[in-house]
């Protein structure tokens, strides 16, 4: 075995002998992979700095509170560093090239695209994750430019590729978490109506409600078997999967050791174990430790906010018409039936965040490798956890007044809930033939996606899947199917009433402050539009007085820590 130094440790390759069998015939073919890392150890270093299970298991026994912030900050990094070759970034993807931002299955030579394993259907087309991730704020969502080319069902025909928006991953740890407590719901009611029908040898029927949204109905013969069939926007297993467009993602790990493979080139060991599946000259790209450091820190990234949260705060600036318009928009929202699937707050029973999950649906039982999660030191036993109401790192802001608001974390209520101003009921639905992809790759319907949360929507247009959307107004004009009643209302309001809708959605904003200025109070406003003359205090509405156009809110970008 020979190894590529870096400062910190050593990141172990293929074996010299199959260095040199890829040597040759990279030379053959002419895709010059594998021979540039002889080349490139000797004037470069690899750029990701890794971390153990072992190491992050020791502190979780030591001191759990260190365990989660040094987690946080490793999968910081990993989030933002640019890996290269030496860390087994990017595949051969042609003529020497590492990354591509559309499919390659005409590369079928050895070594070549269409061979990795596991089957690639895009990328590699970026060296961190930030690259797509940083509008508006970092880790917020992407934009057109930014789109993921997908060909599922790798043909290599155009006709056949789909595209994806890279979304915000703020508040995704509380979406994880509300997907958990969900599917605990549901499958309690299944349990139960089993229990029912078998002990009374009956047919027995029951509504699936959870989190108070309806996922259809079950029906039990007296046999205990399960009719699904009136299940609706769950799949039969009635495990609510809240990541991805489509609803296909379980967690946040299985989520990010896919976008690694996909989207950057580095391959997990608990994706493909210790074998080097893209043919890069390099094995254990991502370890174990890697991967749960990753979920830990997006799992932590702070709740989305409003623009009159923070007007409220005296941290930004919103005219007394700006403030009518997101309280008309309020109760147009609900008038027009948008809030019937963005439902505006879903309440979680327990806000402790746990990598790897507490909840066996969540969590994997065997990694994709085929290896044992335990082999590994990943264990329930071993979880990093956190409280998303209490410990989120960021937005931690001292007010002019000198008081200290901890703006990322998630607010409990009267009853010791934690609310999740999420917009979503993490169900999916039908939207019409008029947004039908050419390709159903996940078996979900071709125009079925999961309700996509709207918390930050005023932050990361454009909008729907793949971004065809540049306003929300044309998002909405883009929602049939289950939706078309919300559409058809919607054009039926005045055009003041549709900016006031607008303007509500829009009112729900990504926020990073910088971490210098958590550290002093700040002598301006950190968030900042045009100030209108004065009003009268109590904002009122009325026609026909139109929005004043906000400027761009500012940018906040996460200091390298």
């Amino acid at each position: 075995m020979i190894y590529v130094e870096n400062k910190r440790q050593r990141l172990p390759t293929r074996t010299l002998t199959s260095l040199l069998v890829l040597f040759a015939i990279s030379q053959a073919n002419a895709s010059g992979l594998a021979s540039d890392l002889n080349q490139s150890s000797q004037t470069n270093e690899p750029q990701l700095e890794h971390i153990e299970q072992s190491d992050l298991n020791t502190l979780v026994n030591n001191d759990p509170a260190a365990a989660f912030i040094t987690a946080f900050e490793v999968g910081d990094e990993l989030f933002e560093a640019p890996a290269n070759e030496l860390d087994g970034a990017g595949a051969n993807v042609g003529k020497g090239q590492r990354f591509a931002k559309f499919p390659r299955m005409d590369l079928d030579g050895y070594g070549e695209w269409a061979n990795h394993t596991p089957a690639r259907v895009t990328g590699p087309n970026s060296q961190a994750c930030i690259e797509c991730h940083f509008q508006a704020v970092s880790d917020g969502s992407g934009p057109i430019s930014g789109n993921n080319v997908r060909d599922p069902k790798r043909t290599g025909m155009i006709g056949d590729f789909i595209t994806r928006q890279p979304p915000h991953i703020f508040g995704i740890g509380a979406k994880q978490k509300l997907a958990e407590e969900m599917t605990a719901e549901l499958l309690a009611i299944k349990a139960a109506a089993i229990a029912q029908a078998t002990s009374y040898n009956t047919m027995v029927t029951k509504d699936l409600i959870a989190k108070y949204i309806s996922f259809g109905k079950i029906k039990v013969d007296s046999y205990g078997n399960v009719d699904t069939s009136m299940v609706e926007g769950v799949d039969e297993d009635l495990i609510v999967k809240p990541l991805q467009w489509k609803g296909v993602e379980l967690s946040i790990r299985s989520f990010v050791r896919g976008a690694e493979n996909n989207e950057i080139g580095l391959q997990a060991t608990e994706l493909v174990g210790n074998y080097d599946g893209d043919y890069d000259g390099i094995i254990n790209e991502i370890t174990v430790g890697d991967i749960t450091a990753l979920a830990i820190y997006q799992a932590g990234q702070p709740r989305p906010v409003t623009k009159t949260e923070l007007a409220d705060l005296g941290l930004m600036e919103l005219s007394y018409q700006e403030k009518a318009d997101i309280l008309k928009g309020k109760d147009l929202f609900n008038q027009v039936q948008c809030a019937s699937c963005h439902v505006p707050t879903l309440y979680l029973d327990d806000s402790i965040f746990s990598e790897p999950s507490q909840s066996a649906t969540h969590r994997d039982a065997i990694f994709p490798s085929g290896d044992s999660p335990a082999s590994h030191g990943l264990t329930p036993a071993n979880a990093i956890t956190f409280d998303l109401a209490a410990d989120m790192p960021d937005n931690i802001i001292t007010l002019p007044n000198g008081n200290v608001v901890h703006l990322g974390n998630f607010k409990k209520d009267n009853y010791g809930r934690t609310s999740v101003d999420i917009y979503s009921d993490l169900k999916r639905h039908d939207l019409g033939y008029e947004i039908a992809e050419s390709v159903d790759e996940e078996g979900t319907g071709a125009s079925v996606f999961i309700t996509q949360p709207l918390w930050g929507a005023g932050s990361t247009a454009p909008y729907m899947h793949d971004g065809r959307s540049p306003t929300i107004t044309d998002a909405v004009m883009n929602h049939g199917g289950d939706a078309a009643t919300s559409r058809s209302l919607f054009k039926q309001l005045s055009p003041t009433y549709k900016q006031a809708l607008v303007a509500y959605v829009e009112n729900h904003i990504l926020l990073l402050a910088e971490e210098d200025e958590e550290e002093a109070a700040p002598e301006v406003p950190i968030y900042s539009e045009p100030v209108a003359p004065a009003e009268p205090e109590a904002p009122t509405y009325s026609e026909p007085v139109a929005p004043t156009a906000p400027e761009a809110p500012s940018r906040f970008q996460r200091t390298r820590r």
